[in-house]
């Protein structure tokens, strides 16, 4: 609600210019009966004709009214949704690592787009019609009571049964729209995964498989989607039935109370069209009622991102630089929900300037270990160190601008090789972006592209290769000169003569820390120490030398991939 507090004006002006509308509209009836009374009844034309004026200028006010009010809603519905996803999106950027693993991608991208539009839709009907179709509703009645008591009683009798089912359905429909919403989450994690992973799926041979699992999740959206469109189908009808058994009714009574002189043909006829005023509001306000419920599922959804308090930030300035860059203390690490720890009893120190290889099998911990030295992941034991003070408790922003990261999935964003690589860095020359080329070993297919450096990138990088996207990244890093580089698993895709160049160009480096994770002991073998992981734990800490000595893990891995 506090979303509203900007809008309060336009809020609160959008319904008193729909009620002013509704007020016009309960007068129409009311000429109507001297049209037919006194006009038609008594003959005399200047009555019809005035009166009609009178119904035009009513028309004329009315249509002003609506227009002012449909403004005024629109402008506080879109205000509100622009102030919401603003604040959801930084809400979303505000969130750890580990918060950011309890949402997949793509349900956070359909909250954020898909349920605040049904929220904004929300608003805006709500502001139009919340209040015009009760005071249409209770004010025909009360109208219709100043003509006939006994007609009007009706009134009584219908309006407590239609409020009671457009309730009752409502609250039917609540929970299963919330279901839709989470059954469309699903169809969109596959769609999502079927786009991005398209050339896997087709090279495995997947289509057929793929196509069955997104047809049973696609039916199961559609059960649910038909199971609360049934119910919420049922408003229309039973609305249209209660209503039309009462104008019988009406119709009835009000001819037998004509033909005793009880009443005129004009006040009936008001009467009626007061009933019909009634059934046109309420068809509305039940339309406005599943509406709502949609919008409320919808809220929900978005209040459960909100409901995720980010973690706390450290708000310590960075230490000025010591000999000892990072040192992790009996550092053990387990996921949200996780059975088992991912990293366990891990202990090591860092001199700034060293360079730091980390290898193991699949699923070792390696990245896992690098994400917890800037503390993208909180250590769930033990204590990881930064210039000598714990990094929790450090600011995250000041932390991150030391490092200069490189992960193992590619990601280029769209617009020119430039963009990419001045991405998040301040202050950057020519030279720098030169020099970073040339040490990530980019800047020969850089020049060699149509455009240079102003060469057009894809969406995701689609039109270079595996290497090309690495080594981008690596100078992406580089050109923010950082104190500590992490390359994650960067050069897989590299061959051996540009991954060898590109490690002698990273020893040219002064002062900046290196951490190296990789599956190849040729790419850490040079390295000052290397730390060998397995299932975890720490199988070895030392030198190339000194590991094949010392190591089981690490000589397997060397001589299996020396011998191949």
């Amino acid at each position: 609600m506090k979303f509203f507090k900007p809008y309060w004006k336009t809020a609160v002006l959008a319904p008193l210019f729909k009620m002013l509308e509704a007020f016009f509209e309960l007068f129409v009836p009311l000429v109507m009966t001297h049209i037919i009374d006194d006009g038609i009844g008594g003959g005399d034309k200047s009555v019809v004709i005035k009166m009609g004026l009178v119904l035009l200028a009513l028309a004329a006010v009315g249509l002003v009214a609506s227009v002012t009010a449909q403004y005024f809603s629109a402008r506080t519905a879109v205000g509100f949704a622009k102030d919401l996803k603003s604040a959801l999106f930084r809400h979303i950027n505000s969130f750890s690592f580990a918060q950011l693993d309890i949402f997949n991608s793509s349900t956070l991208i359909t909250r954020l787009t898909g349920d605040v539009n049904q929220v904004q839709t929300g608003v805006n009907m709500t502001l139009r019609l919340f209040l015009r179709s009760p005071f249409i509703v209770f004010g025909a009645m009360i109208m219709a009571f100043t003509i006939n008591v006994k007609c009007a009683l009706i009134f009584c009798v219908v309006i407590p049964v239609l409020s009671a089912l457009v309730f009752g359905i409502m609250l039917g429909t609540m929970p299963g729209f919330r279901r839709v919403r989470d059954a469309l989450d699903t169809m969109i994690v596959r769609t999502r995964e079927n786009l991005s992973g398209v050339r896997v799926i087709r090279a495995f041979n997947m289509q057929t498989p793929e196509t069955e699992k997104f047809g049973a999740e696609n039916d199961e959206f559609t059960r649910r989607i038909r199971r609360v469109s049934g119910i919420s189908a049922l408003m229309n009808p039973v609305t249209f039935v209660v209503v039309n058994v009462a104008l019988v009714v009406m119709i009835r009574l009000g001819a037998l109370s004509v033909f005793e002189g009880v009443i005129t043909q004009g006040e009936l006829i008001a009467i009626i069209n007061y009933m019909s005023q009634i059934l046109v509001e309420l068809i509305k306000l039940a339309d406005l009622i599943i509406l709502i419920t949609k919008s409320f599922a919808s809220a929900k959804r978005i209040e459960e991102v909100f409901a995720v308090v980010p973690e706390a930030k450290g708000e310590m300035d960075v230490p000025a630089s010591s000999d000892t860059l990072a040192d992790l203390k009996d550092v053990s690490f387990k996921y949200s929900g996780a059975g088992d720890y991912s990293l366990k009893d891990i202990s090591f120190s860092v001199k700034r300037g060293d360079h730091i290889g980390i290898i193991g099998g699949t699923g070792s911990g390696k990245t896992t270990l690098v994400s917890l030295i800037p503390d993208f992941y909180h250590a769930t034991e033990g204590v990881v160190l930064f210039n000598g003070t714990d990094v929790k408790y450090l600011d995250k922003h000041k932390v991150n601008d030391s490092f200069g990261f490189v992960f193992q999935n590619y990601y280029l964003i769209k617009g020119t090789i430039r963009d990419n690589i001045v991405f998040g860095a301040e202050g950057v020359s020519e030279e720098d972006i030169v020099d970073a080329l040339k040490r990530s070993q980019s800047y020969d297919f850089v020049m060699s592209k149509q455009g240079g450096l102003d060469a057009k990138v894809e969406e995701r990088g689609a039109n270079f290769s595996g290497g090309q996207k690495q080594r981008l990244m690596i100078a992406r890093a580089l050109v923010r000169h950082p104190d500590v580089l992490v390359l994650d698993d960067s050069s897989s895709a590299l061959d051996y003569a540009t991954d060898r160049r590109l490690r002698e160009a990273l020893t040219e480096l002064k002062n900046v820390t290196v951490f190296i994770v990789s599956q190849r002991t040729s790419a850490v073998r040079h390295c000052d120490r290397i730390i060998v992981l397995e299932d975890g734990r720490a199988a070895g800490i030392g030198t190339h030398d000194e590991l094949l000595e010392t190591s089981n893990v690490y000589r397997e891995i060397y001589e299996s991939q020396i011998n191949r």
